[in-house]
């Protein structure tokens, strides 16, 4: 059985959605949950069930690994996340993407 410590845990959610700069009606929304639960989970330590544990990791691009290995130091956390989010991306937002960090590199190198 796998324990994930509940301070931990809404501690990573509640950080992730906020940096998101969702709202919870937003977040609870897309999870399929309402916000009065999500605020459990955020506040109270309510511990989700592991098919809303899954979507709020996804919905939030949050590395699983802050959940399941807390203890683990988090390497270029920032660069981690991009590249969860990139995945997300269709093929238009890819292109446009690249193009501005071509350009930023470019202009970087000036």
């Amino acid at each position: 059985m796998v324990h994930i410590k509940n301070e931990m845990l809404w501690n990573v959610i509640k950080e992730a959605r906020q940096r998101s700069g969702l709202t919870m009606e937003e977040i609870a929304d897309r999870v399929g949950i309402t916000p009065r639960y999500l605020y459990r989970i955020e506040n109270e330590g309510k511990k989700p069930s592991f098919e809303i544990l899954y979507t709020l990791i996804r919905e939030l691009s949050i590395a699983p690994d802050l959940i399941f290995y807390p203890e683990k130091p988090a390497k270029d956390a920032e660069v981690e996340e991009l590249i969860r989010k990139l995945y997300r991306c269709d093929r238009h937002s890819l292109d446009v993407i690249q193009a501005t960090v071509d350009a930023l590199l470019h202009t970087s190198k000036q």
